[in-house]
């Protein structure tokens, strides 16, 4: 099943090399109940049943936002060309984020890997520094503002996404290095919760076939006790694949092979799966041309990975979703269909209790825009009134 969605634009991408001029994690000290979405958790996290919890069993649901740039060419988060690191982490924790979903690519730690597209005058700080210290620089001044991270292989190289967790450029083995080095890296800072191991299995991603090349459920086995032996604190973030006995979903949103066959940790209560899910504006699901849409959306995400949730099995984010659109009606006065599945995807998340990363605070998304619009500046405020209605929750709702 192809997608089309482009996650950054080449126009843009020129915009910030006209734009070129040429941290350490916080230490053990932070480590006293910090707050995030407005509330102190006494960290770190872990699952109960359907729940992710914070030390003190007190239920904790992401409410947070994609910020991509790292997993590209630029090798930094996008937007830095026209603003401030600190403005937008400012503005970004003004709209009650609890958390972020940063993406990044393997390629970002080659010496070879250049930042570019920033503007050194707004972000003195960052000048001269390496792909990885800027990742440094962001996740510690997401988390100086009480928002928590999930770290996101998104790439293996800036070039593009792939279908399996290797690649003839990335090994299996600089995968599972890679994410051992940074579960090392961020061991003191408590306010980075979580490795989302590899964006988006798809095509030839298989789960619980035992076949060691194409098998998603066991590699991420693999690469998930291989972190937790470096960093016991930190959730399991596993995403689905696309197609599973021949039901095909969306890239990585597909989670019904977990029912038959689930993620075994070496800590089964790190574990948090994950699945993405998008409008016809991406691409032409035939469930958005179904006569009883958008009725026949629960039974399907329900069908896909809900039932974790609702079989108290266990928890789900919903790493992606995203479009331009979230009104009723468009201009014309038709249905609008991208905006009716964001309402009813926003609401089942709620009346269920899953936790959600939404794609993207970049409005340089090709086919779904952003939080912010186009200036870089600007909320766009319709989105940010929809997540609000979702946002910050304090405890999620039991099935």
């Amino acid at each position: 099943m192809k997608r089309s969605r482009l996650v950054w634009l080449s126009a843009t991408l020129a915009l910030a090399a006209a734009f070129t001029a040429g941290c350490t994690a916080m230490n053990s000290a932070d480590k006293t109940e910090p707050q995030a979405a407005g509330r102190q958790l006494k960290l770190p996290l872990h699952t109960d049943g359907n729940r992710i919890v914070d030390a003190a069993g007190k239920t904790v649901t992401f409410t947070g936002v994609n910020w991509f740039g790292l997993e590209t060419n630029t090798f930094a988060p996008h937007g830095l060309w026209s603003r401030s690191l600190d403005e937008m982490l400012d503005q970004m924790a003004a709209q009650g984020f609890n958390s972020v979903r940063l993406p990044f690519s393997n390629e970002l730690f080659d010496a070879t890997a250049k930042p570019n597209g920033v503007d050194y005058k707004l972000n003195p700080n960052l000048q001269g520094l390496t792909g990885p210290q800027i990742m440094d620089k962001v996740v510690e001044g997401i988390t100086k503002r009480g928002m928590m991270v999930i770290l996101d292989r998104h790439r293996p190289t800036s070039q593009g996404q792939s279908n399996l967790w290797y690649t003839d450029k990335v090994s299996e083995e600089r995968w599972i290095s890679d994410w051992t080095k940074l579960a090392k890296q961020y061991r003191d800072n408590p306010l980075v919760v979580g490795a989302d191991l590899h964006n988006e299995p798809h095509g030839e991603a298989t789960w619980g076939t035992g076949g060691e090349k194409t098998d998603w459920r066991a590699a991420a086995e693999r690469a998930g006790n291989a972190i937790l032996k470096e960093n016991p604190n930190w959730l399991i973030v596993v995403e689905g694949i696309e197609s599973y006995n021949g039901d095909g979903y969306w890239w990585g949103g597909n989670l019904q092979g977990a029912a038959k066959d689930p993620v075994r940790l070496s800590d089964p209560k790190k574990l948090v799966y994950s699945a993405h899910d998008y409008s016809p504006k991406v691409w032409s699901q035939q469930w958005f041309t179904d006569k009883n849409f958008p009725n026949n959306m629960p039974a399907l995400w329900d069908k896909q990975f809900g039932y974790l949730v609702k079989n108290n099995v266990a928890p789900v984010l919903m790493g992606e979703f995203g479009g331009r659109s979230v009104a009723e009606k468009d201009a014309q006065g038709n249905k609008d269909l991208e905006g009716i599945w964001q309402r009813h995807l926003i609401a089942y998340l709620k009346d269920n209790g899953l936790s959600y990363t939404y794609w993207s605070w970049n409005p340089n998304s090709g086919d779904t825009g952003g939080v912010l619009k186009d200036d870089w500046k600007t909320i766009d405020q319709a989105k940010m009134d929809l997540l609000k209605s979702y946002q910050s929750v304090p405890a999620a709702k039991k099935p």
